[in-house]
């Protein structure tokens, strides 16, 4: 398997670097203080392919509370609002899409 770092890294627009929390599975997004948080809102916004590799090798080198950092694309809206910019980020951002049974949970 190929490393986040050794992937060719294209921009196309603001991203974010994103990942799952280790503990829980939580989405988590890198912000500019160089920490993880569960709100979007927070996430370092990186427009050049530099400004993300940076981004994304201090995440990687973090791997004590995150697990797979990779640059996802968002959308900043006029307001300032950040959106996730694909189905995939907008599905992750809403968390589990499933129940799953008591039974399954305990496992």
């Amino acid at each position: 398997m190929t490393s986040p770092l050794e992937q060719k890294i294209k921009i196309a627009g603001p991203s974010v670097v994103t990942a799952n929390r280790t503990s829980d599975g939580a989405v988590i997004w890198r912000t500019a203080s160089k920490e993880w948080s569960t709100d979007l809102a927070k996430a370092a916004i990186v427009r050049t392919v530099n400004d993300a590799r940076a981004l994304l090798v201090e995440a990687v080198a973090d791997d004590v509370g995150a697990v797979g950092p990779y640059i996802a694309p968002v959308e900043i809206e006029d307001d300032g609002v950040i959106k996730p910019g694909n189905l995939r980020e907008h599905i992750r951002l809403k968390g589990a899409t499933i129940t799953l049974p008591a039974q399954a949970a305990q496992i």
